[in-house]
């Protein structure tokens, strides 16, 4: 759960970039969206090495 504290004098704007900006980095939507549908362990293992493979292949032709 996300708590912003309104300070004395501040704009409602104001807080509610501040909450927008913390939502954005922790990563919620993310999470949201990755916890929607399960996958298997060794599905997400095999994504996690395929990514590793790609960013090294992008490393090696710089």
């Amino acid at each position: 759960m996300i708590i912003i504290n309104v300070k004395d004098g501040e704009s409602i704007e104001r807080a509610l970039k501040r909450y927008k900006r913390k939502h954005r980095n922790i990563g919620m939507h993310r999470e949201l969206r990755r916890r929607r549908h399960y996958t298997k362990p060794s599905v997400e293992r095999r994504n996690e090495i395929q990514k590793a493979v790609y960013s090294n292949e992008l490393l090696r032709e710089e």
